[in-house]
């Protein structure tokens, strides 16, 4: 009896796989023979909100990457006109900077003290319509160097940046940098 069970399941699996071969054999001649086609209007529909979505993430990671070099060129003020007019610059741990002016002159302030920054993007990425970037910060300020990790949110609103959160530990970011008091 087993060996009558072993034989049902080896011809089970033959026929299986010959019925599965010949089905892509048969989708493969089709393929070589004809263009791909959409299954129906809704899957074409798809595919342009698909592409339509990668392109947008792309443009928005292209957005904080000019701002990612505007920052390791020390190029403040371009900084401050990647924001909108009512842009957010917010570490989390103090008060949020309202506005592309307010932004422009803490920018300018912090940026008289570094000598060197250098914003090493570790992960980029795009997440619920938010541009997420990992990094290391890297920098000289009033003759101190410093390295700290810093996870950033940003969104992305045409060609400017709407918001940007920080996220990092602070008084590592003071101690770094030499302060014995927050500058925020």
């Amino acid at each position: 009896m087993g060996d009558i069970m072993n034989i049902r399941k080896l011809f089970f699996i033959t026929a299986m796989s010959a019925g599965v071969l010949s089905s892509c054999n048969q989708l493969g001649e089709q393929a070589s023979t004809t263009p791909a086609q959409p299954q129906t209007e809704t899957a074409q529909h798809t595919g342009d909100m698909t592409m339509a979505a990668n392109e947008l993430d792309a443009h928005k990671i292209a957005v904080v990457e000019e701002m990612i070099t505007a920052w390791n060129e020390k190029e403040w003020n371009k900084i401050a006109d990647l924001f909108t007019e009512d842009g957010v610059l917010h570490s989390m741990m103090i008060d949020p900077i309202n506005g592309r002016e307010a932004i422009r002159k803490r920018i300018n302030n912090m940026g008289e003290g570094l000598s060197e920054i250098t914003l090493n993007i570790r992960n980029i990425g795009v997440i619920n319509d938010a541009v997420f970037i990992e990094r290391t910060d890297e920098f000289v300020y009033n003759g101190h160097a410093g390295k700290v990790p810093v996870v950033g949110v940003l969104i992305v609103e045409g060609d400017l940046v709407k918001e940007w959160r920080e996220y990092y530990d602070r008084a590592e970011l003071l101690e770094e940098m030499g302060l014995e008091e927050d500058f925020g």
